[in-house]
Formats: structure tokens, C-alpha cells, sequence
């Protein structure tokens, strides 16, 4: 069985390979790589191994970079400290995960495991994986139609989107309205959750754009925006706590 290791902490490495060979002596270690450049280099440039052993945290990035770029053919056992919602996801996509310090039931088990894992399996929990962890860019900017020109509007500039007769339109912070041909679910997981929030079904505002804010009746929150807005903005009871802990961020 051939193995890759991905790991910039050498004697860490050097302590996983002693570790396989104890386990399972037909382990061949094929390569140890050190960086996310390195490992983008190698697995787009060589066969894939049987199984991939991977750290987390490398020296230039995280290593869910390499596997963006490079999705495997081959299952992937991460070596990781990371908290407990990370932890969590590798369980649910069935992606074995060690904790440092490794011991070697811990490795035997994850051999176990993978011994009983197909290839086919991996690459979907992978990228699902991927999809969980991997920071996304926010959208910087829209590119707006308006009759027969194209507008780049920056997310910066906008103070909130808002629906209005089944359209989505976006209001920006000097007043100009525009039509954008996106639904909100979509908006909201594009744009940037530290300065955007879904008040409500209808609207999802820019922080820079919340001007006043009032207790209503039974726990709920009434918002004034900036520019104006032509109805009630009302934050329902139950997503007022998320919407104070956004605004104390």
C-alpha cells in the first residue's frame, strides 16, 4: 500500500512512518510533503497513492487548499488540533481525522478503517468536506445590467437588498436602486457575514446601513435604515439574539 504523507513538522513525520511500518510493514511511505505549494505540485504531477495522510495546519496554509485544487483518487486520514466543529464535520463526511499526539491504537483503528473504505467513497465526503472548511472569498463586487449598459457596483456600497414585487433589488448607500438577478438565499451566501445580515425574508442589509434600532412587541426588533426603506423592517423574536450578537462582533 502505497502512502503519502503530508506533514511539515519532521519529526512528526518521521514518528507517523515508524508508526505505519509497526502497524502494517507493506505501508510504503512514497513521500513526505511539507507545504500546500508542494503537495499542489506533486499530487498534479504524480500517481496518487492508496491513502494520504495529511496535516492541517502547514507552515503557508491549511492543507483543504491542496485538496481544492487537487481533488484525490485515493482516501485522505487528517491529522489535526483543530476544535470541535471541525472535528464534528470530519465525522459526519466519514473522513477519519487523528488527534496530536497520535498514538498508535488511534492509527490502528484508522487503518482498520480505511482498509474497508473504497476510493470511489472518498471523493465525494472530500469535497463535501472541502465545501464545510475551506474559507470562501466573499463577493467583492455585482455586475449590474441596466438597459443596455453594465454596472460593477461594490458590495461596499451597498446599504441593503431587499425584495419588491417577486424582484430582488439592491439599494445602494446614496440612494440608487438597482435590479439584480439573484434570489437573497443566494446573496446571503455570497456576501460577506461580518458586514451583511438576513434581518428577514425580504431583506438582508449592510451594517453601515442600520440606523436605528427599536424593541417591538414580543421580543422582536424594529430596524430604521439608511437610506430609507418603504415598509417595516421587523427582526422576528427568534433571530433577534443572532442579530445582537452579530451587531457585538
Amino acid at each position: 500500500m502505497k502512502v503519502i504523507i503530508i506533514e511539515d513538522e519532521a519529526p512528526a513525520a518521521r514518528r507517523l512512518e515508524g508508526l505505519l511500518k509497526e502497524i502494517d510493514p507493506s505501508m510504503q511511505v512514497v513521500t513526505v510533503i511539507e507545504s500546500v505549494e508542494e503537495g499542489i505540485e506533486y499530487l498534479s504531477s504524480n500517481p496518487h497513492p492508496d491513502v494520504i495522510f495529511s496535516d492541517i495546519q502547514l507552515a503557508d496554509g491549511i492543507s483543504f487548499i491542496i485538496f481544492e485544487k487537487i481533488l484525490p483518487s485515493c482516501p485522505v486520514i487528517f491529522i489535526t488540533a483543530f476544535d470541535q466543529y471541525a472535528i464534528k464535520a470530519f465525522e459526519v463526511n466519514s473522513v477519519d481525522y487523528l488527534l496530536k499526539p497520535i498514538s498508535k491504537d488511534q492509527l490502528e483503528r484508522s487503518i482498520d478503517k480505511l482498509k474497508r473504505f473504497s476510493a470511489s467513497d472518498s471523493e465525494p465526503q472530500i469535497q463535501s468536506l472541502i465545501s464545510d472548511l475551506v474559507p470562501k472569498k466573499p463577493k467583492q463586487r455585482f455586475l449590474i445590467s441596466k438597459g443596455d449598459s453594465l454596472i460593477p457596483v461594490n458590495t461596499s456600497d451597498i446599504a441593503y437588498i431587499y425584495t419588491e414585487d417577486k424582484a430582488v433589488m439592491i439599494k445602494t448607500l446614496d440612494g440608487i436602486s438597482y435590479f439584480i438577478s439573484y434570489s437573497l438565499d443566494e446573496l446571503e451566501q455570497q456576501l460577506d457575514e461580518e458586514v451583511f445580515f438576513r434581518l428577514n425574508r425580504q431583506i438582508i442589509a449592510n451594517l453601515s446601513a442600520i440606523n436605528k434600532i427599536s424593541n417591538y412587541f414580543n421580543g422582536k426588533l424594529k430596524i430604521d435604515l439608511k437610506p430609507s426603506y418603504s415598509g417595516e423592517v421587523i427582526v422576528s423574536r427568534s433571530k433577534a439574539p443572532l442579530f445582537k450578537s452579530w451587531l457585538e462582533r
